[in-house]
């Protein structure tokens, strides 16, 4: 592998370049235990070594927990985007094929659908409902909760289709069990939005890994001597980034590198919605 490939990263990544900042920052602070080391030989502030043997063997389990936790969250987050993905492209299938859609509504509920994923990104990033697009259906701005809002029209639609008797009880059930998983994907995503890892064991992270870091220039130095500063500087660099990327991972929809793709998931279920409607081999309204 080029030295290249895992240099860059420091410098284009903005969380793994600030890392490297603090790494640097310990690094200078371990160059005043080699001075004290070579110039002033005082045994003060100096640390048993088996005292970071321990402390090690503990911040790992420690490290190791939280970043499977914060993992854990961003993978779900994915699961439930994948899912997202899957049910409004059968519920797009299930409306074109079991049902007959009156003249207008095929457009608007094709635009529906996929607006939906669209209202789901920007409300889990606190975004405003200005940036929907203009074919969005009317009134859905106003609504304090947009993805809610139209689900609510897609059911409003599937009912008095029902009433109409353009939709029978099969087809309906069928269609329902996909049309409410849309409020249960938006559900389990805002439970990870709103549900954060206990901030006293963040606080507990970070302060163990603070207490090892300036205290093991004082350990290391009387054996490594001026390699204590890069000792210190890659330890830093890998501590500091586990926890700064657990941080980065466990909240998955925003704009971070680490965050998921959510325009390109949003975009995804867009073209897969509009080649359903336009590709379907069943006859649908003449508005297309």
């Amino acid at each position: 592998m080029p030295v290249g490939n895992l240099l860059s990263p420091v410098v284009s990544s903005r969380t793994l370049g600030y890392v490297f900042l603090w790494a640097i920052g310990f690094g200078a602070y371990a160059t005043l235990a080699v001075a004290e080391d070579y110039y002033i030989g005082s045994e003060i502030l100096n640390t048993p070594s088996q005292f970071h043997a321990v402390l090690s063997l503990v911040l790992g389990w420690l490290l190791v927990f939280r970043t499977n936790t914060a993992y854990n969250r961003w993978w779900e987050a994915r699961i439930l985007w994948g899912n997202l993905v899957n049910a409004s492209r059968n519920l797009a299938i299930k409306i074109v094929q079991l049902t007959e859609l009156a003249p207008g509504e095929a457009t608007q509920i094709q635009q529906t659908i996929a607006n939906f994923a669209l209202a789901l990104k920007f409300h889990l990033r606190g975004e405003p409902s200005t940036l929907l697009p203009v074919d969005a259906p009317p009134g859905v701005g106003e609504a304090k909760h947009i993805p809610q809002e139209l689900a609510r029209k897609l059911y409003a639609w599937l009912g008095q289709a029902r009433r109409e008797g353009r939709v029978a009880g099969d087809e309906l059930r069928a269609i329902d069990r996909e049309l409410s998983r849309l409020m249960d994907i938006t559900g389990g995503c805002e439970r990870i939005l709103k549900t954060r890892i206990v901030k006293s064991y963040r606080i507990f992270a970070r302060q163990c890994v603070g207490v090892f870091l300036a205290t093991l220039p004082w350990g290391i130095v009387h054996d490594f001597r001026m390699w204590t500063v890069p000792l210190t500087i890659l330890t830093a660099y890998f501590m500091i980034g586990l926890e700064t990327v657990a941080e980065h991972v466990e909240e998955p929809f925003g704009y971070d590198d680490d965050d998921l793709d959510l325009d390109a998931l949003c975009a995804t279920i867009h073209d897969s919605v509009v080649e359903i409607f336009l590709c379907s081999d069943r006859p649908l309204a003449a508005d297309q």
